[in-house]
């Protein structure tokens, strides 16, 4: 048994009928979809080196301690492992609508919280694949860490590797109770050796105090600032997802020349189709209108790699769609991040979770739960960057193409973007409320258009093709069109 962190129960917590709280991607291959049994064996291959596939969600008894994972002795890989096919003519909208659909469902909390699905019937003699894990077991880097487990550098098939798993005995209520109750205890000593090692270190303390002293203050900023009221409001289960698509190289070559970092030519370019999206609604955009977003940061370790739990914090970025000019919109994230980073807001975001874990569990929950349900229209987005590797990659001895990601709607949020870099090519995975964010393959657009205007001002002698007008919006189905 292995009890949560209290930042992985707070995923948990905050999922509820209108909020799933799983992370996904969505990878196209080149060639054939395996046949059914290919796949499996090559998956059942990988179970060994990952271990939470095999392990579900255990409720301490009353509530008195955080969930747990623990073996699940009725596993069956056939039950993860789904296969479906695009109708024809198995092109980009079909795809979009497939995703949208399986996304709008949760995952069943009685068994191991992932599912991957093979889409037969793509077009270009494509085929995909869609992942879907929960985010109590993984954060952004370590889901891609769990991908690349299993894919490999080189076009081969690997050997089958006999499965001796057994799972362990089922826990009984009681020595849940007891090993959780164990935890409290062993926690509280912990907490306060920690408090004794800081009286016992003045100077560390007084500087951390001051950091975090200015980081809490940065946070009073959300309070501020004109932002765009329509990306805010209840939710609805169903869901849209589109994709934009760019390049690390042209970003590069962005950065290079007119500042900043890839992130910040990122997010200008986000900013750029969120101010597309805003227009399209016949909203005004005063100069100082923000979309403000959520900006997850990882305190992953090198050494910690491939363990699968959350170990992230959080700035909170303003997008300036008001201003009109694209390089002046680069320029003032560059502005604002620098100054965000300087801010400690990042360490106060770590220090309020880590707080969070001193509260008794079942008031932790309760809180978790109130505030998923608390309408609020401070936050506008969120926006995730997740590195993937930069040579090809294959799965069953078909080369992995293309990569986007997927990101969970909660708190009244109705868009989310990520973006995952891959072998030089960047996908953005946007995900919308199906009801009302529609219209978010504007915002795609917009994505695309700005990374070219920005490429044209970094190389005016440069010939930038026009982005291709995007397929409208596709009907999106309700979480019951899915068995």
């Amino acid at each position: 048994m292995l009890s949560m962190s209290a930042l992985d129960s707070l995923f948990l917590h905050f999922e509820n009928e209108v909020s799933h709280m799983h992370l996904g991607a969505v990878a196209l291959f080149e060639g054939p979809a395996p046949a059914e049994g290919e796949f499996a064996e090559v998956l059942a291959g990988k179970l060994e080196l990952l271990p939470r596939y095999r392990q579900r969600v255990r409720w301490v008894p009353w509530g008195l301690g955080r969930p747990m994972w623990v073996e699940d002795p009725h596993f069956e890989l056939s039950y993860h492992l789904r296969h479906t096919a695009l109708p024809r003519p198995g092109g980009a909208a079909e795809l979009r609508a497939l995703v949208g659909r399986v996304m709008a469902q949760p995952l069943d909390r009685r068994r191991p919280l992932w599912e991957m699905w093979v889409i037969e019937g793509a077009s270009a003699g494509r085929w995909g694949l869609v992942c879907k894990l929960h985010h109590c077991m993984v954060d952004g880097i370590s889901a891609g860490d769990l991908l690349a487990v299993l894919l490999d550098p080189q076009p081969r098939t690997p050997a089958s590797t006999p499965d001796h798993w057994q799972p362990s005995p089922e826990p009984s209520s009681a020595s849940v109770l007891a090993h959780a109750l164990s935890e409290l205890a062993s926690g509280s000593a912990r907490h306060l050796r920690q408090a004794c090692a800081l009286v016992g270190a003045p100077r560390d303390t007084a500087r951390q105090a001051i950091t975090l002293a200015a980081g809490l203050s940065s946070l009073r900023g959300l309070l501020g600032a004109s932002t765009a009221r329509s990306l805010n409001g209840p939710l609805r289960a169903e869901r849209q997802w589109v994709q934009a698509r760019g390049r690390l190289a042209d970003v590069k070559t962005i950065r290079h020349a007119l500042g900043g970092t890839v992130n910040d030519v990122l997010l200008a370019a986000i900013s750029g189709g969120f101010r597309a999206l805003l227009l399209g609604r016949g909203e005004p955009l005063p100069p100082e209108l923000m979309v403000r977003t959520l900006v997850p940061l990882s305190l992953r370790t090198h050494d910690a790699h491939g363990i699968p739990d959350n170990r992230v914090s959080a700035l909170f970025a303003e997008l300036p769609v008001g201003i009109k000019d694209p390089v002046e919109r680069l320029h003032a994230i560059t502005t604002e991040l620098d100054a965000l980073k300087r801010s400690g807001q990042a360490v106060a975001g770590s220090a309020l979770t880590a707080l969070s874990g001193l509260a008794p569990p079942p008031l932790a929950a309760l809180g978790a739960r109130a505030l998923a349900r608390l309408p609020q229209h401070r936050l506008q987005t969120v926006t995730t960057n997740i590195p993937g590797p930069q040579q090809p990659q294959y799965l069953c001895s078909r080369r992995m193409l293309e990569i986007f990601p997927y990101v969970p709607l909660a708190l009244d949020v109705r868009i989310g973007v990520a973006i995952c870099s891959y072998d030089g090519t960047l996908g953005f995975g946007i995900t919308g409320d199906g009801e009302h964010a529609t219209d978010i393959p504007t915002l795609a657009d917009g994505i695309e258009h700005e990374l070219a205007r920005l490429l044209h001002r970094a190389t005016p002698t440069r010939l930038v093709p026009r982005t291709r007008p995007r397929h409208q919006p596709t009907p999106v189905a309700t979480t019951s069109e899915i068995s």
